[in-house]
């Protein structure tokens, strides 16, 4: 490997790149970075998302690093003495080594560059909000008038709430994109009992879901619960509490969906545990698939597609243009959780995989 060129040391080896990369640096796992004295080089908090990774040769423009491995700015020069008692680190060593919180720091393919907000996606997120926050405080009265009748004939299932939620998504989302559904034949009827998993991109994922139509009950914090109208209206639909921190409240999740799903009822979850920041299918806890592996009932893959660029994670105040793409899979029955675990992962990432 060349002196010239820094290396990069990783889990999956040692690589060499060119000494400067313009785009930021993006990535999740611990990295060794080796750069040869002959290289200046200076290192600084940058940024909180992305993180950069500039050399330059001695004697030329020197540039500005930032590596997100530690809160204060850090300046290091390999020509200088930072301590009296030290020597010149020119002569104690030949290369130095500094640790990042990066994998595959440096390397073209862990880029990812921050999109631009535009003015108009600001604008639409703002008429988005107003557009569901209008028609969840008409049709919570509905929902509320219906309530009683709900709680005495169809306790479990709770088809008009499920109803009147997918009225409240339609109007949400029509006037802002549009939704591709394929495998409508694959949804089971909304009689027999499933557990319906799908992978989690954005918060715009709930009324895509939603505008299906499907009875299920989605898993949700108990934080949500107190948001007033949205609260109130997943307490009358039957949504599950979990308190993410709380082993204990994790088990009465579970036994709650077991019986629900005796009962009659659908659920669904979302197997990645939270949404992902950058479109990537996360790995999947087994939580849902014991439940369906201990009830007997199938578990049913959907695909999402489209929805986090849309509404991006951490930017539920913009909506940018673009359309929803949806695949619903066939059921899949098995005894054991990790076997329908992993045959579900892989429907939902093949046509991720597919589509892009």
């Amino acid at each position: 490997m060349s002196r010239s060129a820094m290396d990069v040391a990783s889990a999956r080896g040692i690589s060499s790149h060119p000494p400067y990369y313009s785009k930021p640096i993006c990535s999740s796992q611990s990295s060794l970075i080796r750069i040869p004295i002959n290289k200046g080089c200076c290192f600084g908090r940058v940024s909180s998302l992305s993180t950069s990774l500039h050399a330059a040769p001695r004697g030329g423009r020197r540039r500005t690093v930032g590596v997100q491995w530690c809160t204060r700015f850090i300046r290091c020069d390999p020509f200088k003495v930072h301590d009296k008692n030290s020597l010149r680190l020119r002569e104690v060593a030949t290369i130095m080594t500094v640790r990042s919180d990066l994998s595959g720091a440096a390397t073209p393919e862990s880029t990812y560059p921050e999109p631009e907000i535009k003015l108009s996606s600001r604008l639409r997120g703002i008429c988005f909000c107003i557009n569901a926050a209008v028609s969840a405080i008409v049709l919570i009265v509905l929902m509320i008038i219906g309530h009683p009748f709900v709680l005495l004939f169809d306790r479990y299932r709770r088809k008009f709430h499920h109803f009147i939620a997918k009225l409240w998504a339609s109007i949400s989302i029509y006037p802002f994109y549009k939704i591709d559904i394929q495998g409508l034949e694959n949804l089971p009827s909304s009689d027999t009992p499933a557990v319906y998993v799908s992978n989690h991109q954005s918060f715009l994922d709930i009324y895509t879901l939603l505008s299906l139509g499907q009875s299920y009950k989605f898993i949700s914090k108990t934080g949500i619960f107190v948001i007033p109208v949205i609260g109130w209206a997943m307490s009358m639909m039957g949504v599950v509490p979990l308190k993410r921190m709380d082993p204990r409240s994790q088990v009465d999740c579970l036994k709650r969906c077991m019986e629900l799903v005796k009962k009659g009822a659908s659920v669904f979850f979302f197997p990645e545990g939270t949404r992902s920041k950058d479109g990537l299918l996360g790995p999947f806890k087994k939580g849902a698939f014991t439940v369906a592996a201990k009830t007997g009932v199938p578990v049913v893959p959907i695909t999402l597609m489209g929805t986090g660029k849309i509404m991006p994670t951490g930017s539920e105040g913009i909506l940018n243009h673009g359309n929803v793409r949806v695949i619903i899979h066939k059921p899949i029955y098995g005894s054991r959780a990790d076997v329908l675990c992993d045959e579900a992962r892989n429907k939902i990432a093949g046509s991720m995989n597919l589509i892009s």
